[in-house]
């Protein structure tokens, strides 16, 4: 069995692979059986995750979030842990990979798939909101399925950690700008991700233009919620990465409790947009949503995919 740490994850999974290999495992395997278990204690939370494709692998996940860890000193990632992937036959145990960096790379990867079923061909202004570990990420990742990307924006609370994220991608080439204002930044945007831990929406559907793609992944929990109301009023198209996950996000269960929205008006996931099942977007002046939930199930095809490129090697 051998270990995988962060940096070498890093080289082996690049994105434009990633976002590929998750493509390709939407559209051929099918949803593995699943088992999901959350715990909360005083604001942090620690996630057990266990996909299983039969006869072919098994991915268990045991992370941790814990938020106040970057005001530690010194500071630590909020996301870490440990995956483990074990053959699918046998049982045998294959590898051990860092758990943060995976969580990163597989929720990155899963939202620039969505969006490139669910943004526009021509969309170029990619608005990030939130500053955290996987901010960097999403940008590399939306930018590698869509390469016609060519302006980047950030907006934080705090625009210390902007500009923080904002130098990091600078130095890799990517020239991203800093916006002070949220709400000016929103009528920008051809394509807008936010990872925030928000319990109150900071996207307004009213500032939106037709068009936009929104990607929610920070909501994770049933009072977390990114987006307004009239996000999910003005969406032509909703999707998410599985439905099985709709009743653990305040975006998608809070407007289905007030009657904002229906649980039918999920149109799509993403196996039925990767076998074609669903067209995803058909027109260019509609707004779309898709809600990042996860899963353990994108651990076992990211896994899957890592063990690939290892054996490659």
């Amino acid at each position: 069995m051998i270990h995988l740490d962060a940096e070498r994850i890093g080289h082996l999974l690049d994105y434009p692979y990633l976002v590929e290999a998750l493509r390709s495992a939407h559209a051929a395997q099918g949803m593995p059986l699943i088992d999901r278990r959350i715990t909360d204690a005083d604001g942090d939370t620690f996630v057990n995750l266990t996909a299983w494709s039969p006869g072919r692998a098994i991915a268990v996940k045991l992370v941790g979030v814990f938020p106040e860890n970057v005001r530690r000193a010194p500071p630590e990632p909020s996301i870490q842990g440990i995956v483990v992937l074990f053959d699918g036959k046998t049982g045998k145990a294959l590898m051990t990979l860092d758990g943060a960096e995976m969580t990163y790379r597989k929720t990155a990867a899963d939202s620039a798939l969505g969006a490139s079923f669910l943004a526009r061909r021509n969309a170029r202004v990619l608005l990030v909101i939130g500053a955290g570990g996987l901010a960097p990420h999403m940008v590399r990742a939306h930018r590698a399925a869509r390469p016609e990307l060519e302006r980047f924006l950030i907006w934080n609370r705090s625009p210390e950690k902007a500009m923080a994220v904002a130098d990091e991608l600078s130095n890799e080439g990517i020239p991203v700008e800093v916006q002070a204002s949220l709400d000016d930044a929103l009528g920008m945007a051809d394509i807008v991700s936010s990872v925030t831990m928000a319990t109150t929406p900071l996207i307004k559907g009213a500032l939106l233009r037709p068009g936009t793609h929104v990607d929610l992944v920070g909501s994770y929990l049933p009072d977390m919620r990114e987006a307004d109301d009239e996000v999910m009023v003005r969406a032509a198209l909703i999707c998410m990465d599985i439905r099985a996950g709709h009743d653990c996000t305040g975006d998608v269960i809070q407007p289905i409790k007030s009657g904002v929205i229906r649980f039918e008006d999920i149109r799509a996931d993403l196996f039925e947009l990767a076998t074609g099942a669903h067209p995803g977007r058909t027109s260019d002046d509609d707004i779309t949503v898709f809600k990042n939930i996860g899963g353990g199930h994108l651990d076992l095809f990211a896994a899957m995919a890592l063990h690939r490129r290892v054996a490659e090697e």
